[in-house]
């Protein structure tokens, strides 16, 4: 069973879902790619303490501080490649962005490969299932152009922006 509640933000209305003792879940409103607790039965449920502190994470990052991922017990259903993937996102600093081909050399060095394609690694940014936590918004294109975002590129803008990361 999951549990849902819901998260008002700078950047519009977020669903968070849990497991009920960790995170799996963090959505926008116009989600590309919805995540899989939507095809289960969830629960509307508003006090679980890892939303409480989900919450007060967010907070303190829309108030403009840094804040980590690994502050949060975070469980993001994915294939063993996106989870690789997700991990390198956690990586990119606060403030700063990558690109697509950058995690993709990342990835290839993991794997012992020469390389890998960066539309594959451009899949797995792109189902990410808990965005901004998991920092899906960090990464733009070879040129530094803001490209593909599951809540929409005004909104990526607007957490680079909050990041005060200053597009070239």
């Amino acid at each position: 069973m999951y549990y849902l509640t819901t998260y008002q933000s700078p950047v519009g209305l977020l669903t968070l879902a849990s497991n009920g003792e960790e995170l799996i879940g963090l959505e926008f409103e116009e989600q590309r790619y919805p995540g899989p607790f939507h095809a289960e039965e969830a629960v509307l449920k508003d006090n679980l303490p890892i939303f409480d502190k989900t919450k007060a994470w967010l907070d303190r990052y829309f108030e403009g501080q840094e804040v980590s991922y690994s502050e949060l017990p975070l469980a993001p259903a994915g294939s063993e490649f996106r989870q690789a993937v997700w991990r390198l996102l956690c990586e990119i600093p606060y403030g700063q962005v990558t690109t697509y081909g950058e995690i993709a050399k990342q990835m290839a060095t993991l794997k012992g490969i020469p390389r890998m394609a960066s539309q594959a690694v451009g899949g797995a940014v792109g189902h990410n299932p808990i965005s901004i936590i998991i920092p899906c918004h960090r990464v733009v294109g070879s040129d530094g152009s803001l490209t593909g975002f599951g809540g929409g590129l005004p909104v990526k803008a607007k957490l680079l922006e909050l990041e005060r990361f200053k597009q070239p």
